[in-house]
């Protein structure tokens, strides 16, 4: 009868066991170096998130975003008061696609990075993972928006709970250096069906919507400010289309003489946004380039 392992040569193996496991895990990742970069992604591989510095944030400024004043003025109110240390809300930015939500966002980061704001941008898939990122920038001197680009539920998913829970549901006060800046094209994020109608209930003379329809609502509520944007006119469209033109040096007298290509470009592709005006600026800028190399 054999003699059974001594103790030492158990921690031995068990040891050896870990070791192996240990390798299959991806390294761990260095504490972000918040004075290298002024934005943050979230990334995540197996299991484990970290923040990677984002080298080369994209430069648009405030300028740059024409026919939406309104709402300029209303996102880099609360976000002066943000970084001036004050009260603040959680803005929720919806409305037509390509309008500039999410460029609006980009701004108001280079705006007043200077000021010592800084951008996390979180894919909707690592919401779970918000209490974690809330933690590690907890106490920092950084005032941070938490950006959540493109943002809508599709029946079924729990993500938005963990989304709830830091924007205004959980026991945990939210931190005071944190914001969350969403944009979406609904403004409920989440999708409506007739059959929740069948849902509405009367009290005396009010109609009261039923549960799942206010579990919907109460997500975007928890956003203290709602910044709308509409689609874009035919003069507006142009006027944004000329001002990226200019910016990509293209000489006023080819701008106004592609006026109708501008126009035709957006019946094309069935909108009148601002992403369809950057679009056509690049192609109109390049053609340009080109030709100017064909005359030399």
């Amino acid at each position: 009868m054999s003699n059974p392992p001594s103790q030492e040569s158990l921690l031995a193996r068990v040891e050896a066991v870990l070791a192996r496991f240990e390798a299959t895990l991806p390294p761990l990742q260095p504490e972000p170096d918040w004075h290298s970069a002024v934005a943050f992604r979230w990334r995540k591989s197996n299991g484990r998130g970290w923040l990677q510095a984002v080298r080369h944030p994209h430069p648009i400024c405030l300028a740059d975003l024409e026919n939406i004043d309104d709402q300029k003025e209303r996102i880099t109110a609360n976000t002066r008061q943000f970084v001036a240390g004050k009260t603040a809300n959680n803005v929720l930015l919806t409305g037509t696609r390509g309008c500039g939500k999410s460029s609006l966002v980009k701004a108001v980061l280079n705006e007043y990075s200077g000021k010592g704001l800084r951008l996390i941008e979180v894919d909707k898939e690592d919401l779970v993972d918000l209490a974690d990122i809330v933690d590690l920038i907890d106490g920092r001197p950084e005032k941070f928006i938490i950006f959540c680009d493109d943002l809508s539920f599709e029946a079924g998913e729990t993500a938005y709970k963990a989304l709830k829970s830091v924007l205004d549901g959980s026991i945990a006060a939210p931190p005071d250096n944190v914001l969350i800046y969403a944009t979406s094209n609904r403004r409920h994020l989440m999708p409506e069906y007739f059959s929740e109608n069948l849902e509405t209930h009367r009290v005396d003379d009010e109609i009261h919507p039923g549960e799942t329809t206010e579990e919907k609502i109460s997500l975007s509520e928890r956003f203290g400010l709602w910044i709308s944007f509409y689609p874009f006119s035919q003069d507006d469209y142009l006027a944004i289309a000329n001002h990226w033109a200019r910016q990509l040096g293209v000489a006023d007298d080819v701008i106004a003489a592609c006026e109708r290509e501008a126009l035709n470009w957006a019946l094309s592709r069935g909108s009148r946004s601002g992403r369809v005006a950057w679009q056509f600026a690049r192609d109109l800028a390049g053609r340009q380039k080109t030709l100017r190399k064909k005359n030399k």
